[in-house]
């Protein structure tokens, strides 16, 4: 397996992972920080209903690593929201696997 190399994760995001709605809005688990790298680049991504949605911010981390759609997300002071979080593993293939995580 080929993994992103640690010495690229340069930045630092705080995700508090989507549980679920309640009464008074979304419920968040406990924070988790993770190093990344952050891509600020806004392009055309689908949801998980398959709706065309912009993403402003692509987050690659660990390989492994999974955020839920609704996530809330902050990389340099800025909060952002969990479109879509890809698990991009090559099969033993000699790829860089990671986790691609788009946001809002």
């Amino acid at each position: 397996m080929v993994l992103i190399p640690e010495w690229m994760f340069r930045h630092t995001a705080t995700i508090e992972p989507f549980e679920g709605d309640g009464a008074y809005g979304p419920i968040y688990g406990d924070p988790v920080t993770e190093k990344c790298l952050v891509d600020d680049e806004r392009r055309l991504v689908r949801n998980a209903e398959g709706s065309e949605v912009v993403s402003d911010m692509t987050i690659f981390l660990r390989a492994g690593a999974y955020y839920p759609a609704g996530s809330r997300v902050t990389v340099g002071g800025r909060t952002t929201t969990v479109i879509a979080s890809k698990n991009r593993d090559g099969g033993g293939l000699p790829t860089p696997d990671h986790t691609e995580v788009v946001c809002r």
